[in-house]
């Protein structure tokens, strides 16, 4: 699999990919959080390839104070091969590399399978509670 940044041309196929993976949600519009990663932070949005076909994507964050992972999607048919692990540790490097000390990530806690893959590759259940205010409705 070949990690590069996000495209524009990629964005039907990373639609997809997240709908594949559940990752959408009534209350998220795919286009629109795709645009906001794309006015804020492109360089963060990553995509694995494979054969011209996006098979992995990660959203990265960062914000001065800790680094956030969004949006990490492998496609059912490409699971257990190690690409999400890879397209973590991609996205990892890169917040370090502009000195990001710790990150974050947000995983329904009904979503068992995905917290046991996040605790194999090292992330542990913080003591936290997430609070969350809407500021804009995309419906």
């Amino acid at each position: 699999m070949k990690i590069r940044i996000y495209q524009s041309k990629d964005e039907q196929q990373v639609i997809d990919l997240w709908i594949e993976c559940g990752l959408t949600v009534p209350w998220n519009d795919a286009k629109k959080d795709i645009q906001r990663k794309v006015n804020d932070s492109p360089d963060m949005f990553f995509v694995g390839e494979i054969e011209g076909e996006i098979v992995a994507s990660c959203m990265a964050g960062y914000d001065g104070h800790r680094g956030w992972i969004y949006f990490l999607a492998v496609k059912p048919t490409y699971q257990k091969r190690g690409f999400a692990k890879s397209i973590l540790q991609y996205s990892e490097e890169a917040l370090l590399k502009i000195g990001c000390p710790k990150i974050e990530l947000m995983v329904r806690n009904t979503n068992e399978k995905v917290i046991s893959f996040y605790e194999k590759v090292g992330y542990i259940n913080d003591p936290i509670v997430v609070l969350g205010k809407r500021l804009i409705n995309d419906d």
